[in-house]
Parts: C-alpha cells; structure tokens; sequence
C-alpha cells in the first residue's frame, strides 16, 4: 500500500490548493492513505513564524473540518485520510509545554517532529547561546533531534538532516557529522521511534532525499523504523518521487514503512 504521511494546508500560510485537491493528486499517483500535518499552533509570532508558517489556535477547528471533509470525500474516491500535525522540537519549555497540552486535546492521528532550524526565533537562540560556528550548530541540532525523541511527544521525527539545507549552516555531506547523525539513529532504535523519509529534499537545497542516503544506510543497520511523506504544499507535490525513492529503500534493505492512526503505529510492506 503506498501512503503519503507528510502534506499541508493553506492555512499555514505558504501552501495552496484545498485538501479535496491533495486527495485527488494521491488518487492519481496509486496513494492510498493520505496523512494531513499543518504546523502546530505557537506564539509568540516573533519566535515562531506567525501567520505565513502556521495556523493559529483559533483556526484549529477549521483545520479539523477542512481535513474531516476530505475524510469524507477520500471515502468516496478510495483514499483513506487521516489528520495529524507537525509540530516544532524547538528550546522553549513553556511553549512546548503548552504545544504538547494542544496535542493532547486535539487528539491527532499522527505527530510529526520538527526542529525548524531556520525559525528566526531559533536562529536568535543560537546567538544568545554563543553558537555560532558551524560544528557547533550542527551538534546542537541533532542533540535537539535526540531530546525530541526522548521526550515522548512526537512520532516520527520528519525531515532530520534539514539542517543541511537553508543557510544556518553550509551544505555539509552527512559523512562530515557521522557520529553525531549516528547518536540520533541510536536514540531512535532505544526508543522504538521512526523516522520520516522526505521526498521534498530531491526537489530543494542539496537535491537529496531526506536524510541522505547514506543516513538511511545506517539507518537500516539498525532497524530503523520509517515514515514516508512528501511534504507537499501543492497538489502537484503529493507523492514527489516516490516510485524512485521506495526503490532505494527496497534496494537498501528495508522491507516496511509505517503510519500512524489515533497515535497507533501501522506496519505497512514497501
């Protein structure tokens, strides 16, 4: 079954095209479970991005309603939809805090962890820690990934080695911060966490799919459990490359990928 667990609204601010629209890409291109995962709800604005990157709290219930009518719609074209959100893995105990009691109210099918690395508010975190060289930035991020999967809130954690790409640090090949991506992937298989497999990489930054394909290499030594998402913002994004990447995965030696409903993980065969 090929399932796309990575797509978003309008309502974040940079996406288009309603999610009926989304439902019908994934009929076309042989999907058949769509995941919908809009940013959570933060503030304050000028740490996390305000209107043009997320939803506020107060459109949570038309998000619910936009996805609940694509629900029904998929019904009757043979996609099953599922909602869950992407959330942020960001250094702010209180705004987590009141991130995670949102989760738990909204009860979500999936959650999605992110660590935004480009965030102005992140970026304003780095100065003030003194973290301004490149190594330095790149440790701290996955030791963030690392405590995001710890911390019990998310999922799967999307898109990890996007640190790579949007200009807090210079493109790096992922061999460069081996040990570190490899502490990750150890945090992963001691928590029985997945990981997300992000097509949208091939299509920006370092034109690689998320996480690099050496990364999956290490992954897969370890039986590191995946999820798969396009992360599209349009339509036309549903499903980008995904004939050649599950045949990587395939030809890498994984056998399965994952989704989850009502916070439950689901074995599906690649």
């Amino acid at each position: 079954m090929k399932i796309d667990n990575h797509m978003h609204t309008a309502l974040c601010g940079h996406a288009f095209g309603t999610p009926r629209e989304y439902v019908d890409a994934a009929k076309k291109k042989g999907i058949e479970l769509v995941t919908f995962t809009c940013h959570v709800p933060l503030e304050p604005d000028e740490l996390f991005g305000g209107r043009n990157i997320r939803m506020s709290i107060d459109q949570l219930p038309r998000y619910r309603e936009l996805i609940e009518d694509a629900r029904v719609y998929g019904e009757s074209v043979g996609v099953r939809v599922l909602c869950g959100i992407e959330a942020e893995i960001f250094p702010h105990p209180e705004a987590m805090k009141t991130m995670s009691a949102t989760i738990d109210d909204q009860q979500f099918d999936f959650v999605l962890g992110s660590l935004h690395h480009h965030l102005l508010g992140y970026r304003e975190w780095l100065e003030k820690m003194g973290l301004n060289e490149d190594g330095d930035v790149i440790r701290t991020y996955f030791k963030g990934l690392i405590a995001g999967v710890e911390s019990g809130i998310y999922d799967s954690i999307a898109h990890p080695d996007v640190i790579r790409i949007y200009g807090t640090v210079e493109p790096f090949p992922a061999e460069a911060y081996q040990a570190e991506i490899e502490d990750f992937l150890d945090a992963l298989r001691a928590n029985d966490h997945c990981m997300e497999v992000n097509t949208s990489g091939l299509i920006k930054g370092v034109y690689e799919v998320h996480p690099a394909p050496v990364v999956l290499d290490w992954a897969v030594e370890r039986g590191i459990k995946l999820t798969m998402g396009s992360d599209a913002h349009a339509p036309s994004h549903v499903g980008q490359h995904f004939d050649s990447v599950r045949e990587m995965l395939r030809q890498k030696g994984f056998t399965s990928l994952y989704y989850f409903e009502k916070r439950e993980r689901k074995e599906v065969s690649l």
